[in-house]
């Protein structure tokens, strides 16, 4: 017989060959600039993950961005942002923009730059010379002091909460204007200058006060800046009816260690803030509260961090057919979803999410299925009926073997299963079924699938950084990236027919 590899059918010739490594080495496909790009600005964290370092993270992300045209990059920073919830990415691209293109600097600062801790990682980033400049610059500079004059007394404040640098920092290098004596007065408090006792903001002035005397009410200053003193119950009682959503959220054992739950009615003060998140709560930070909380948590909190999960999850599409759900629950899902970083590492892995996606799909699609895989399909049956929390830890607890995406693919071909809509959940650092030569097996396998069911879809859930894909881009295939809830409403729309692939969704995005 003749090579077999080297006269393939004609079939398997016209699968897409492979023209790229992951971490892993195994054969993959690159995506394009543009797609390479939309990944990395919706799932990298500039940190340390299993296969690579940040400082890896952040060249690999700096190449995307010079290989696409700047109109996209600012796209791109929008979407992450406002879509995808991220963070460090988007501040990277804005910053990347003060160089690449002046003009879209200014829009792309004003959508993006929204919170005191964008403006520092902001400045952080400009001044660390890694997008060609080491200093703030004219423009970013009057970019900056304009946030700062046009920022509620709030917001400064929620600024002023951490370093590196710190918002006394930045008033240094732009040196803005005080519109009034308030503010001039709340800028010399701030950086160690003089200033006018008596035109201090009334918050600051009411927390200098109760330096003085820790008896007097609790000034209207962020908590970070009160738990520095020692409280009482009812001091921290209070804290907790008054602190941000997310601070509640992290910090319910803290309260519970102080007593806050024993104050008369602060347990159902809690409990009704918990129930209604603030807008852009992701559902993995619910979910991480739920396995957080400590048996010092009264039960109506976590039902009601039950409530807001279940609520979170408005976006999750009903999709029509037959559905089918892989969560990947490998070893290397068992990492940090956001990277590894020293004194800020989050307690969600990648395997967490992974599993949120699969519950709360088979919640809203209840006759889907769901295909845990490794080296292979993970057989486990789950409740459709169950709380989201329940099903979510039964799938992270399994796993943990070497990464085989094409599992499930083969699983359904062997079964000769119908099949409408496949949704994929991994880092892609598939390896255990690589090839040699031609498609990766995920592709191979897909091709039979689609062949059985010409109607079928693909949706790729890449939530890692690491910029290649085990299936290559084809009508019915989408490799869409994140771990905010706009995944959902991508996977409806690709579902639904009205979105092609994630370069063209970046592209809706106004600047």
């Amino acid at each position: 017989m003749a090579n077999k590899g080297l006269f393939a059918s004609a079939v398997a010739r016209l699968l897409p060959r492979t023209d790229t490594v992951n971490r892993e080495g195994a054969a993959a496909y690159a995506y394009g600039p543009e797609a390479k790009l939309a990944q990395l600005a919706a799932t990298g964290t500039l940190a340390d993950s299993v296969y690579a370092g940040a400082d890896t993270h952040l060249v690999e992300a700096l190449t995307a961005t010079r290989a696409c045209d700047p109109a996209f990059v600012a796209r791109a920073a929008v979407y992450a942002r406002r879509s995808g919830a991220m963070k460090d990415m988007p501040a990277l691209l804005a910053a990347y923009l003060t160089v690449a293109d002046r003009d879209l600097a200014v829009p792309v600062f004003g959508r993006v730059i929204d919170t005191g801790r964008m403006l520092r990682s902001y400045v952080q980033i400009l001044r660390s010379g890694q997008v060609g400049r080491t200093s703030l610059g004219s423009r970013p500079k009057r970019l900056v002091t304009q946030w700062l004059e046009g920022a509620s007394m709030r917001d400064l404040m929620a600024a002023a909460t951490g370093n590196d640098p710190s918002l006394a920092d930045i008033v240094r290098m732009v040196h803005p204007k005080p519109a009034d004596a308030s503010r001039r007065a709340f800028y010399g408090w701030l950086i160690g200058k003089p200033y006018d006792l008596t035109a201090l903001p009334v918050e600051i002035s009411a927390f200098e006060a109760w330096k003085r005397d820790t008896s007097l009410p609790l000034p209207p200053v962020p908590f970070e800046w009160l738990t520095a003193f020692p409280l009482t119950a009812e001091q921290w009682g209070e804290l907790a009816t008054r602190m941000g959503w997310q601070a509640l959220r992290i910090n319910l054992n803290t309260l519970a260690r102080n007593g806050a739950f024993g104050v008369a009615g602060v347990t159902e003060a809690v409990a009704t803030r918990l129930a209604q998140p603030a807008p852009g709560v992701l559902p993995y930070q619910l979910l991480v509260a739920l396995r957080s909380v400590g048996d010092g948590v009264p039960l109506a909190a976590q039902a009601a961090l039950e409530t807001a999960l279940e609520a979170s999850l408005v976006k999750v599409p009903v999709v029509a057919g037959h559905v089918v759900i892989c969560p990947d629950v490998s070893g290397s899902m068992q990492s940090p979803v956001t990277g590894y970083r020293k004194g800020a590492t989050t307690a969600v892995r990648c395997v967490d999410v992974a599993a949120l996606v699969a519950s709360a799909m088979l919640r809203t699609n209840r006759q889907a299925r769901v295909l845990p895989f490794e080296v292979d399909v993970v057989d486990l049956a789950l409740d459709p009926h169950a709380r989201l929390a329940v099903n979510a830890a039964r799938l992270a607890a399994v796993g943990g073997g070497g990464t085989m995406v094409s599992a499930p693919l083969a699983r359904l071909n062997r079964e000769g299963a119908k099949v409408d809509l496949v949704v994929i959940v991994s880092d892609n650092e598939s390896w255990v079924d690589a090839t040699r030569y031609g498609a990766t097996a995920t592709m191979r396998e897909w091709d039979r699938l689609k062949r059985r069911n010409p109607n079928a879809r693909l949706v790729c859930v890449d939530i890692q950084p690491h910029g290649t894909t085990q299936a290559a881009g084809r009508p019915e295939i989408l490799n869409v990236g994140g771990f905010s809830d706009a995944v959902f409403d991508t996977i409806a729309r690709f579902a639904g027919g009205e979105v092609r692939d994630w370069v063209e969704l970046v592209n809706e995005t106004e600047v």
